[in-house]
Order: structure tokens, then C-alpha cells, then sequence
């Protein structure tokens, strides 16, 4: 008989929001995978268990080989317990490839429901929740961030992404030059802790306030794009759209079809506003 892999939702500041089925399912497994050990221990001093099982530690580095290991025990019948430094396993963490592999060999996989930065963000930022996706960290090259961005650029569902603290000032510039400086969006820092933020307000103007150092945890709720027409954009701004997707490697053709389909206007209104704006700034 198979065994049951349990994905575990752990704190991502407050202890207390730890659900009560964790402390249970920590105490009866017979194997741990943790992301960090070390704060798996801290985790479990915090809510007064112990474990009794082995644990072992299952992170980017050692994924890959330790999957087969985990589920070579969940062939034996073990009950495995995967818990992330915070959240819930897979969504930005550890994970994915102990599912796909339990599920392969026939294991039971369940989940002890716990706190999310995706969707607490989500919850206060005041955006539109009836419809979202989850884009988690953008590509570190800026390059390939800005490619990310531009592809994104038409989405009409409200957008979340995870960033660290000292690229947050970059990707919000580059969110409002993909985006459009005026999208709505919400900043959310330390979401629980002690020192929670949530900052609102348009991309432009949120890229200004990180300018001066932003620290913590951080999640990125970005509104989506408005109905087509919603925005009544002057040529200067559609010139700026076509520039932005041609430097991130978009030939101009595409570019300007894409930004015409964006803003629901002819194809022409949009050539004709990069063409002036090539004209004005002495370009060919």
C-alpha cells in the first residue's frame, strides 16, 4: 500500500496563523522534507511540538536527487510531510516535482491548508479579485524581464508577482513603462510581520517611493489592462508603448499592432504617432 505525501501551508510571518493540523501532522510523520531545517526547528519550538519521524532537507539545490529518494518511502507507506520556509509548497518553492512524482507511482497527495502572500496581497490590495494570475519572480537579466513584462502587458486579469527588495525599484520603472506609468498597483511588504505595508497607487509613482529603499518580504499586485479604449492615450504615450516592446526585442510591425489592439484604436493612429516621435527626436 502506498503511502500519503501532505503539502503543508506554514506561517509567512505570524506563528499564529499556523493551522492546527499542522502541529498534528508534524508530530505523526514519518518523514519531514523541509526547505530549511533550521527553521523547521524554530517553527516547531514556536508551536511546542516535536517530530518524531526523520527529517531530511529538500531545497533547490538537492530537489532533483531527493525526489526519488521521498518517493521511493512513499512506495514503503510513509506518510511525508513537505513544508516550505513559508506558504504553501510549489507556489514559488519546493514542491512540484514530489507531486508529479507521487502522483506517477500512486500516492495519496493532500494538503493542510495555510497562509498565502498570493493571495493575503491579493486580499488588501484593493484591485479586482474575480480574476488573477500568479506570475511569481520575474527573470533576474533585464532583458528577459522586460520580454516577461511586454508579454504581459495585454493581460486583463489583475497580475502577482513575488520580487526581492533591491530589485523591487528597477521592476516597478519597468512595470510602468510596459504597463503604462498610471496602472494601478499595490506594493505588499512584510505581509503579517510586525512592520506590514501595503502601499497603493499608480506604477509611476510606486517606482518613485521604492527609489528610496524598500526592505522586507515583498508581493506585487499589479492591476489588469483596462478594456480596450479605457485609457484614451495620447501619441506620446503610444509612441512610448511601441518603444518600450522594441527594445525589449519586439519588431516595430508587431509592436505597433500590439499597442493598437491594447488601446483599441487603428493601426495607423499608432504608426503615425511613432513616426512624429521619431521625427521630433531626429530618428530614422
Amino acid at each position: 500500500m502506498t503511502g500519503t505525501l501532505v503539502l503543508a501551508g506554514t506561517p509567512i510571518g505570524d506563528v499564529a496563523d499556523a493551522p492546527p493540523r499542522l502541529a498534528r501532522e508534524l508530530e505523526g510523520a514519518d518523514i519531514v522534507a523541509a526547505e530549511d531545517t533550521r527553521r523547521l526547528r524554530r517553527l516547531t519550538q514556536s508551536l511546542g511540538v516535536r517530530t518524531a519521524g526523520r527529517v531530511v532537507s529538500y531545497f533547490e539545490g538537492n530537489e532533483a536527487a531527493r525526489t526519488a529518494e521521498l518517493a521511493d518511502a512513499l512506495d514503503a507507506g510513509s506518510r511525508v510531510l513537505l513544508v516550505t520556509d513559508a506558504g504553501m509548497p510549489s507556489v514559488s518553492d519546493p514542491g512540484y516535482r514530489l507531486v508529479a512524482a507521487a502522483v506517477e507511482r500512486g500516492a495519496r497527495v493532500t494538503a493542510v491548508p495555510g497562509p498565502s502572500a498570493v493571495l493575503t496581497a491579493l486580499a488588501l490590495s484593493g484591485l479586482p479579485v474575480d480574476r488573477f494570475c500568479f506570475e511569481g519572480f520575474l527573470p533576474r537579466k533585464p532583458g528577459e524581464r522586460r520580454t516577461r513584462l511586454r508579454e504581459a502587458a495585454d493581460e486583463r486579469r489583475t497580475l502577482v508577482y513575488f520580487e526581492s527588495p533591491r530589485r523591487l525599484p528597477d521592476t516597478l520603472r519597468e512595470m510602468a513603462e510596459a504597463f503604462g506609468a498610471e496602472r494601478p498597483a499595490a506594493v505588499c511588504r512584510e505581509l503579517t510581520k510586525t512592520y506590514e505595508e501595503v502601499r497603493r497607487g499608480p506604477l509611476a509613482e510606486l517606482a518613485d517611493w521604492a527609489a528610496e529603499g524598500v526592505r522586507g518580504e515583498i508581493t506585487v499586485v499589479v492591476a489588469g489592462a483596462p478594456a480596450g479604449g479605457g485609457e484614451n492615450l495620447d501619441a506620446t504615450e503610444l509612441a512610448r508603448r511601441v518603444a518600450v516592446r522594441e527594445e525589449a526585442g519586439e519588431r516595430r510591425k508587431e509592436a505597433i499592432a500590439a499597442v493598437a489592439r491594447q488601446a483599441d484604436v487603428p493601426k495607423r493612429e499608432v504608426f503615425d504617432a511613432v513616426v512624429a516621435a521619431k521625427t521630433a527626436g531626429g530618428g530614422g
